[in-house]
């Protein structure tokens, strides 16, 4: 729901929505415009309109101020190519089974109770004869699903994509894509300074011929990705920062300078915007892939950090401007998830919803217009592997272990479902649940899941049946290398 409001600020808004025209909701008007920009690896945590201050995000906080901040946004996996490939179906991962990127588990094959799929290199690693898959896993969305880009098509929109795809080598009916916006043949630019600078280059470029057509710009960026690199004057004005800075956190100069080139890129899509007269008619959204990487910044006030499905895994920093519609200075409340853009985009567009496929989102537009809407519904995840961690990056540690300290797990096997203020998790190991209240506990440090039983069978039951209602798979037997050296 959207967060409390003062009666002044309710009146202010009915004033607002009273005078927007029909037409600025896309009737008997041009079509908007949608620009997604995201980023890779961004913490929650991480910009300044969720309270970082030692990194700099003006621009990124200025886009938050002149629309809608989304305190309770959610990635649809707990890493990059999960939720990528929800966010071109609108479909959940159990639908295209893109769990991980490499498909299989990763970690010591011997810490694993439960029998996954395993990426090859960790069966070597782990002196363990490899087995063959035992539920479907792959790295690449099936050229079958529909894309919001192919979706936006159908209602005459140009579509161009600048940067990381993560997705295989099918475009998905993108007109223009590009991995680096440079012709040299890589595939990957995560060790490249110049990548954010120069596929935010490409993407005005597209803009500024097309902006006479509708169109939709997707912008995901490489930065804030490992290996960590930067440009060496922009780490140097963070090394100094650090030293005046007082803290006993360890702030990563380098990774505060990726931060930054981000943030410059969202400032030019905004003046670019603005200089053709764009602004008005143009959704623009900021967001992550998944939340921060807890070996590199710090998640607090959430739990956890990337791979893992608790909060500061899968929550993540999103902000959304659109002057034709959305009030400035306004926070949603009300969780949207990955699977809520495709039929979003469709909504605004006007275009029809793929039928040969599942789309398991719903539209928040009635979200950006301040109406009350998905107070009621569920939305879940599925993580079917391991994945492991060492230091902060160990959220489930090994036997005797302690969190936090050593190797361990980020992830083992797990579900979990969020419906209003409540989520639960099912650990597939030994079954376990564990209950939370998100308002009154947004660090998950206190389980009801005995104290409340009712409501935990509640949210488990709602579980099951999307468990089952989307295949998704479960891990039950056993690993039989399980404990061994």
């Amino acid at each position: 729901m959207l967060a409390a409001m003062t009666r002044a600020s309710w009146i202010s808004t009915l004033v607002f929505l009273a005078a927007v025209t029909p037409a600025a909701f896309g009737a008997d008007s041009a079509k908007p415009n949608i620009v997604f920009i995201l980023a890779d690896d961004l913490g929650w945590s991480d910009v300044g309109f969720n309270g970082a201050d030692f990194y700099e995000t003006p621009n990124i906080d200025r886009l938050a101020r002149q629309g809608m901040i989304f305190t309770n946004a959610y990635s649809g996996g707990p890493n990059c190519s999960p939720t990528r490939a929800c966010l071109m179906t609108g479909a959940y991962t159990p639908r295209h089974h893109i769990w991980t990127p490499g498909g299989g588990a990763k970690g010591d094959v011997r810490r694993m109770k439960l029998k996954v799929p395993v990426q090859a290199p960790f069966f070597k690693r782990s002196g363990v004869e490899p087995w063959p898959p035992n539920f479907e896993t792959t790295n690449e969305l099936d050229p079958a699903f529909v894309s919001i880009a192919e979706v936006l098509q159908t209602a005459g929109y140009v579509s161009g994509r600048f940067g990381k795809w993560h997705l295989g080598p099918d475009t998905q009916g993108f007109d223009y894509s590009t991995l680096g916006a440079a012709d040299d043949g890589k595939k990957r630019y995560y060790d490249d300074p110049d990548a954010t600078e120069r596929l935010t280059t490409a993407a005005l470029e597209f803009i500024e011929k097309h902006r006479h057509d509708p169109f939709f710009v997707y912008l995901p960026y490489w930065d804030v990705h490992t290996p960590l690199v930067a440009h060496p004057e922009a780490v140097a004005k963070y090394k100094a920062k650090l030293e005046r800075f007082k803290t006993d956190r360890e702030y990563n100069p380098v990774y505060a300078a990726m931060i930054e080139a981000v943030d410059t890129g969202v400032g030019r899509v905004m003046a670019k915007l603005a200089e053709l007269g764009l602004e008005e008619n143009t959704l623009l959204i900021f967001s992550s892939d998944n939340g921060g990487v807890s070996s590199i910044t710090y998640n607090d006030p959430l739990r956890a950090g990337k791979g893992s499905l608790f909060e500061g895994g899968i929550r993540v920093a999103t902000c959304m401007r659109w002057p034709a519609v959305i009030q400035p200075g306004t926070r949603c409340d009300t969780p949207v998830t990955s699977v809520d853009f495709l039929p979003t985009f469709a909504e605004i567009a006007g275009a029809e919803l793929p039928k040969s496929q599942p789309v398991d989102g719903e539209s928040f537009l009635p979200l950006l217009r301040g109406q009350r809407a998905l107070e009621d519904r569920a939305i879940f995840w599925h993580y079917p592997l391991y994945l492991s961690g060492r230091n902060r990056t160990n959220f489930i540690p090994f036997p005797g272990g302690t969190p936090g300290k050593g190797p361990g797990w980020r992830t083992t096997p797990v579900s979990a479902i969020r419906k209003g203020d409540w989520k639960l998790l099912e650990f597939f190991e030994d079954g376990h649940i564990e209950l939370y209240n998100l308002r009154e506990d947004i660090g998950e440090k206190h389980d009801l899941a005995q104290k409340m039983p009712a409501k935990a069978r509640e949210l488990l039951e709602k579980l099951h049946a999307w468990q089952r209602a989307v295949g998704a798979p479960i891990p039950k037997e056993p690993n039989p290398v399980y404990g061994g050296s």
